[in-house]
């Protein structure tokens, strides 16, 4: 279905058409400027915020480039990630709250950054804090977008896509 279908068979639309008044003709006139923001716009958007949140959390992790004390305590007593050690769920946490946002702000194996992220959303749900799923889900929401529609084309996964096309003939 075309975005110009979409807008038709919303009733919002048809209402205000139809003389629904002049609530109905804003809420038309804001579904019709709704359907028309590309979706690698709302990409972008998600990749960035994510990134955001992850990354700013590995930051609190780390001094310079060691992984403070207060960090491996963490995981120690109060994180209590099961069957890995909590060294080294330590250090696979702060790595992946490094490694995956760049990722994602450059377009770059996105999916894959996404995909672990999401593992790493579902892990600090079920076994650290599983008080906040409002915010888990948010972040859930935004790397499901990212799995399932790509990075967009403002991404060197799209650029590497269309050099790899080039190249094969």
């Amino acid at each position: 279905m075309t975005t110009a279908e979409t807008i038709a068979s919303d009733p919002s639309t048809r209402d205000a058409r139809a003389g629904g008044g002049p609530l109905m003709a804003v809420w038309g006139g804001l579904t019709r400027a709704a359907g028309c923001v590309p979706l690698w716009i709302v990409t972008l958007f998600a990749r960035v915020g994510i990134a955001g949140v992850f990354w700013r959390s590995g930051q609190t992790k780390v001094s310079g480039w060691e992984i403070t004390s207060s960090t491996y305590f963490l995981f120690q007593d109060e994180y209590k990630v099961p069957v890995l050690p909590p060294d080294l769920a330590a250090q696979l946490a702060t790595a992946a709250e490094h490694v995956f946002p760049v990722l994602l702000v450059l377009g770059l194996f996105s999916r894959v950054s996404a995909l672990s992220l999401l593992g790493m959303t579902a892990v600090i749900q079920i076994f650290v804090y599983p008080g906040n799923w409002p915010e888990h889900a948010l972040w859930a929401t935004a790397l499901l977008l990212i799995l399932l529609r790509g990075p967009g084309p403002l991404s060197l996964d799209t650029a590497l896509g269309l050099w790899l096309k080039r190249r094969r003939g």
